[in-house]
């Protein structure tokens, strides 16, 4: 079951969010760092319709408005606060996976009143050198390619995807791009944009905003290499396991995949299995 394209003004600014129908509890699901709401969709289609499925495009990203500022953690979050308050949805199930993670863990410390169970999906503790890892996929930014075939090509070779490719990731790529009037495309993502939302990140203590979440917290971690054999993961193991000890009520599971990869497939499948499994124990 496809999602429904949805845009809504909130905090001042337009969004854009996927809704998957279903029941409440509503599960909320913010994307990666230039990620965009279709990174969900293997996730969500398994989650719906048990549950009302929202996955948003942040600001800056995807449909959503890019405003020239404004991309601190709290930005973020007065988004989706504004999102929810516009939707009448006073708690919900939030998640987000990498960057998203991050965010659902600010919002958990900081609106404990809005969210009733966090699901972070591969943030928290990351390697010391995550945003070299990831730079293959931020180097896409700002770039023009003649053609979506270009790009689709360009987007295999990351290392991200080495030896594995899944079709239904295809939609998140489709939705990254601007088909501009000569037929050639460009990421929606602007890297200045990038470059502020990471700052963010890094402006903030994450042990403290860890320590201070006190709702059931799910941890599901994709420790496969990001890249060939031997290449490391975005969160080890051992890194997420130490993660989950900074929540109050914190669980861990491991699901098949990378970073990425994690999304789709067998990885969607048991990320699916694990939400559910924690949203129905009370």
């Amino acid at each position: 079951m496809s999602g429904i394209d949805q845009f809504i003004f909130a905090n001042g600014i337009k969004l854009h969010y996927i809704e998957h129908g279903g029941n409440e509890p509503a599960i909320v699901l913010m994307p990666g760092l230039t990620a965009n709401a279709n990174s969900f969709d293997s996730v969500a289609e398994r989650l719906s319709p048990e549950h009302r499925v929202l996955a948003l495009d942040l600001r800056g990203r995807g449909l959503s408005e890019q405003p020239e500022s404004g991309y601190s953690m709290a930005d973020h979050a007065a988004d989706v606060i504004g999102l929810l308050d516009v939707l009448g949805l006073d708690r919900v199930v939030l998640g987000g996976h990498s960057f998203g993670g991050l965010l659902t863990i600010y919002m958990a410390a900081t609106y404990p009143d809005r969210v009733a169970k966090a699901v972070i999906l591969d943030a928290g503790e990351m390697h010391p050198n995550v945003f070299e890892i990831i730079g293959p996929a931020v180097a896409r930014l700002g770039k023009v390619y003649p053609s979506w075939q270009t790009y689709i090509e360009a987007a295999r070779q990351q290392p991200a995807y080495d030896g594995w490719w899944d079709t239904a990731i295809e939609s998140y790529f489709r939705a990254d791009v601007m088909l501009l009037d000569d037929g050639q495309v460009t990421p929606r993502s602007r890297p200045e944009t990038i470059a502020a939302a990471s700052e963010g990140v890094r402006a903030e203590n994450w042990e403290e905003l860890m320590a201070a979440v006190t709702q059931p917290t799910l941890l599901i971690n994709a420790p496969g290499p990001y890249g060939p054999p031997g290449a490391p993961a975005v969160q080890p193991e051992e890194a997420g396991r130490r993660t989950v000890t900074l929540f109050r009520d914190g669980q861990y599971v491991k699901v098949p995949g990378n970073h990425m990869t994690m999304l789709y497939g067998e990885g969607a499948r048991a990320i699916a299995q694990a939400v559910l499994t924690f949203i129905d124990h009370d």
